[in-house]
């Protein structure tokens, strides 16, 4: 059975620790495993209930892909993870430099002299220390 819960603007539905291992085609056991492994770390309820995401489902599922599919063991799979949500994060902190980068390019004056070329050389010099 699905615990639903609106969380805001983006509505998340939780779910049980069967229901998510039904929905990932795997034991329940093999969730509990992987949460002490933590390959999924689902939330938890104030008695100390998993409760999984859509996305901790898919994740799920990509754990069984990798390990069946592919080959790959549970440390192996582990290290994805934590490389894919550092990817992730990076790709996150470069979007917001380049939107600071943008905003730091919008306030820049737009009436400042120009200098014609054949003016002469300036030449800066770090001050001595």
């Amino acid at each position: 059975m699905a615990d639903r819960r609106n969380l805001g603007p983006t509505e998340t539905e939780l779910f049980v620790i069967s229901v998510a291992a039904e929905l990932a085609g795997m034991h329940a056991q093999t969730l509990r495993q992987y949460d002490r492994l933590g390959l999924v770390t689902p939330q938890r309820t104030s008695g100390g209930g998993r409760r999984y995401t859509s996305h901790d489902v898919d994740l799920l599922r990509e754990v069984q892909r990798l390990s069946h599919d592919e080959g790959v063991n549970l440390a192996g799979i582990k290290r994805i993870i934590e490389l894919t949500n550092q990817v992730e994060a990076l790709q996150e902190r470069v979007k917001e430099l380049i939107d600071e980068l943008a905003q730091v390019h919008r306030s820049y004056r737009r009436d400042l002299v120009h200098l014609p070329r054949n003016n002469a050389l300036v030449v800066w010099q770090p001050p001595t220390r």
